[in-house]
């Protein structure tokens, strides 16, 4: 089940955590950011999406500038071009690729623990999604440290547990990512973010699908 193509980024892209701690606080614009992600990533037809897409990752370049120390702008900046490559596809999105990893970096060197270990899921996502060397960085072992230091900082997130499950499957471990997958889709809504639920609980019940065949 090993995959090793930027274009899966389209369909496994990468989305905020559940909840925030009470002392972070995150600028309208960077709201903006991810409601207007979820909007394009679940709700426009896929023929409009990578144009989206664009014009959302050049608003997302923007608010990181406007925020250089807010851990969660250069996060969803990271989360935004990663999903953007994934809409490209083939080796042009390389670029953006490296480029949301540097963004995720940057986050975590702000704050590791903004919005609840993001930036770690988000990091494990890419390195186990995008190609190993010589074509691009991909690396398993360092995707599951990543995966685990988020879940470690949010243990009942729906996408904590979703993105460490599909790893699992993507590794052969069809059992935990099971459990992983199951217990994402028994994760707290989130109230102000109905769309992302909606549209990760679908993603989760298609990986889930295909460990039954």
């Amino acid at each position: 089940m090993k995959r090793q193509h930027i274009s899966v980024l389209a369909g496994m892209v990468l989305g905020a955590m559940t909840g925030l701690t009470q002392a972070e606080v995150v600028p309208d614009d960077v709201k903006s950011l991810y409601m207007d992600w979820a909007h394009i990533r679940y709700e426009l037809p896929s023929d409009q999406q990578k144009k989206g897409y664009e014009e959302l990752k050049n608003r997302a370049d923007q608010v990181a500038d406007s925020h250089p120390d807010n851990a969660t702008a250069w996060i969803w900046r990271g989360i935004i071009a990663s999903t953007y490559a994934g809409a490209k596809g083939g080796l042009s999105a390389l670029s953006l690729v490296k480029e949301a990893r540097s963004s995720l970096e940057h986050a975590l060197e702000i704050d590791a623990s903004a919005f609840n270990g993001a930036a770690y899921t988000s990091l494990g996502a890419l390195y186990y999604q995008v190609p190993g060397w010589p074509i691009s960085f991909g690396d398993d072992d360092k995707a599951r440290d990543l995966l685990q230091k988020g879940l470690e900082l949010n243990p009942q997130g729906i996408d904590a547990n979703f993105f460490y499950g599909d790893f699992l499957a993507d590794q052969g471990d069809d059992k935990m990512a099971r459990e992983y997958l199951n217990k994402a889709l028994n994760a707290a809504p989130r109230p102000d973010r109905p769309v992302a639920d909606a549209g990760r609980r679908e993603e989760i019940y298609a990986v889930l699908n295909k460990l039954k065949k």
